[in-house]
């Protein structure tokens, strides 16, 4: 069983009950006060009376520092609020210079993609181009071709106009009509042959000189069709009808040359009654270019002559 006296010295211990008083000094320098604790053990009030006394003073340092440092944070925000502000500012404008690189950089860029177009574009402009330079230069070498033909043309119709018909070919002051040029494959015998030439205004060729003995036989050599040099012969006005032998041109003048006949004739072969006479092309002697057949059996192409106007 727990002791009286021990419980009531404990709860005299934790217990105390201060009294207002004087605090003063003793003469030998201790701390005296009236307060009074109940209490048996006397450095216990001691030590709370010490504790009191830290908290105390604790509590003012506390203060003080809390003032100071308030007053230092106060003095550090008015030094370097300016700095933020400047470094917010900067900040701002490389945000904002950042935005207008970006853009710049999506404008360079869009316009790079249009240059490559139209990079593009005027490449293939280019091609074209060179094809219709080609197509124009052909068509200018065609031209130019078709121009020297016409240039050759008209010196030639410049020499014939107002002296001889279209299709015919001007020789000193004669004019000439070679049939086979239009269509070449129609022939005729020498008696329908004359007529054709009579139609037109003419009549069947009568070579009276050298020269132009030498313009038919040329005539001829450049028109010939086949290398069969009797069947490519034209009928001319030269005829021995009247009289055997005796060889007369249209214009009743008698053929006295017999240079100009092929070797052997005339020879009024197989008495088939040879007639009329051909003018045929003689490559080894342009002399000898007549040859004599039967007026109606052979068709051949024949050559009108007029006077030039």
């Amino acid at each position: 069983m727990e002791n009286p006296q021990r419980r009531t010295d404990a709860m005299q211990k934790i217990s105390f009950i201060p009294k207002l008083s004087q605090v003063f000094f003793n003469n030998d320098g201790h701390f005296r006060s009236r307060y009074q604790i109940q209490g048996r053990d006397g450095s216990n009030r001691l030590v709370l009376l010490c504790l009191g006394l830290l908290n105390f003073v604790l509590l003012i340092i506390a203060v003080v520092l809390g003032i100071n440092c308030a007053k230092v944070r106060e003095g550090s925000f008015h030094v370097s609020h300016p700095a933020v502000t400047q470094v917010l500012d900067e900040l701002n404008y490389l945000r904002s210079n950042h935005s207008d690189v970006i853009e710049a950089e999506e404008a360079a860029k869009n316009a790079f993609e249009r240059a490559v177009k139209n990079h593009a574009q005027l490449k293939e402009k280019i091609e074209q181009q060179k094809t219709i330079n080609d197509n124009y230069q052909k068509q200018m070498e065609e031209l130019q071709k078709e121009q020297t033909n016409l240039q050759s043309n008209m010196t030639a119709l410049e020499g014939n106009c107002g002296r001889c018909l279209s299709g015919w070919a001007l020789h000193n002051s004669s004019c000439y009509y070679f049939s086979n040029i239009e269509p070449s494959t129609v022939t005729k015998n020498w008696h329908d042959s004359r007529a054709d030439c009579i139609r037109r205004g003419a009549d069947l060729i009568v070579i009276d000189n050298e020269e132009e003995q030498r313009f038919v036989s040329g005539s001829i050599g450049d028109m010939r069709g086949t290398q069969d040099i009797l069947r490519n012969s034209f009928w001319i006005g030269l005829t021995d009808t009247e009289t055997e032998g005796t060889w007369v041109w249209i214009n009743n003048v008698t053929e006295v040359e017999r240079r100009y006949w092929m070797d052997g004739e005339p020879n009024n072969s197989h008495h088939h009654g040879e007639d009329c006479a051909t003018a045929v092309y003689s490559p080894s002697n342009p002399w000898k270019t007549r040859n004599d057949i039967n007026c109606n059996m052979y068709q051949r192409h024949w050559i009108c002559e007029m006077t030039s106007s």
